[in-house]
C-alpha cells in the first residue's frame, strides 16, 4: 500500500516552502499537479513521475493521484496552502470513499497561503480578524458570494480577495466594490499583491474608490481594509489596538 501526500508549496518562490515539503517531495514517487505549479517546482522533482493537468481538470488529477497511490508514495502539490482553495479536501473525500482496508496512508502538509505572502508584502494589514473569499463563482454561485461580501463588510472584517478578476469576470469585482462602499469610507485603503514571491511581483496600495482601475488578474490578490486600517511610508497597517504607541 502506498501514500498520497497533500502539500502547499507556497506562493511561488522554493524559498517559501517548508521544510517539510521539500522532504515529502525527495521521498515521492510520483508528483502530481497543475502543470503551472509543477514548472515551479521542476528543480525538485527530477527523476519522478509527472501526472500534470491543466485547468479545471481537479477531479481527474485527484483521482490520478489516489489511484496512483494505492502502491506508490504520491505527492499531490498545490499553491500556497493545500488546505486554503488547494487539493487537501478533494483528496481526502475521494479517500473517504475507498473501503478503509483500500485506503493508501494519508497527510497534508501546510504551507505559506497567497493571502500571508501578499500581506507581508504589503506591510501588515492582517493584524486584526479579518475575512477571505473567493471571488470565483465556477464553484460557488454568485449571489452567494455578494452575501458573504456584504456580510463581511458590514463586520468591518478585513476583506481578503482571491481569483478577484479574469477575463470572463471583468465586472464582478465593480459589483463587489459597490457594496463595500456603502459600508466604508472611499478612502479605505487597499493593497493588490501579483504574483506574490514571484519573478513578476508587483504590488499597489491605493483606495477603495479607485482600486479597480489597477491591473488586477488571476494571480492578483486584493486586501481591502477596514475602518482602522491606514498608510504609512508605503506600508498598509491595521492596528492591533495596543495603546501608549
Amino acid at each position: 500500500m502506498g501514500k498520497v501526500t497533500v502539500i502547499g508549496i507556497g506562493p511561488g518562490s522554493l524559498l517559501d516552502m517548508t521544510e517539510r515539503a521539500r522532504m515529502a517531495i525527495a521521498e515521492a514517487e510520483v508528483i502530481v499537479g497543475y502543470h503551472t505549479y509543477i514548472e515551479l517546482i521542476e528543480p525538485l522533482t527530477k527523476g519522478k513521475e509527472i501526472i500534470g493537468t491543466g485547468m479545471k481538470q481537479e477531479v481527474e488529477r485527484c483521482k490520478a493521484a489516489v489511484e496512483a497511490a494505492l502502491t506508490k508514495k504520491v505527492v499531490v502539490i498545490s499553491s500556497g496552502d493545500a488546505g486554503v482553495y488547494g487539493m487537501a479536501g478533494l483528496v481526502l473525500e475521494l479517500l473517504l470513499n475507498l473501503s478503509k482496508s483500500q485506503r493508501p496512508a494519508f497527510d497534508v502538509i501546510s504551507g505559506v497561503s497567497a493571502v500571508n505572502a501578499a500581506a507581508s508584502i504589503l506591510g501588515a494589514p492582517l493584524m486584526h480578524d479579518f475575512a477571505v473569499i473567493s471571488l470565483s463563482d465556477l464553484l460557488t454561485p454568485w449571489d452567494l458570494i455578494i452575501k458573504r461580501v456584504e456580510t463581511a463588510a458590514q463586520a468591518d472584517f478585513v476583506i481578503a480577495l482571491y481569483n478577484p478578476k479574469s477575463h470572463k469576470r471583468v465586472e464582478n469585482i465593480r459589483e463587489v466594490q459597490k457594496i463595500i462602499l456603502k459600508y466604508r469610507k472611499g478612502s479605505t485603503p487597499v493593497g493588490i499583491v501579483t504574483g506574490a514571491s514571484r519573478s513578476n511581483e508587483s504590488k499597489v496600495i491605493t483606495t477603495l474608490e479607485r482600486f479597480i482601475d489597477e491591473e488586477i488578474n488571476m494571480f492578483s490578490l486584493v486586501i481591502i481594509g477596514n475602518s482602522t486600517t491606514y498608510v504609512k511610508e508605503s506600508y498598509m497597517i491595521t492596528p492591533r489596538g495596543y495603546k501608549n504607541l
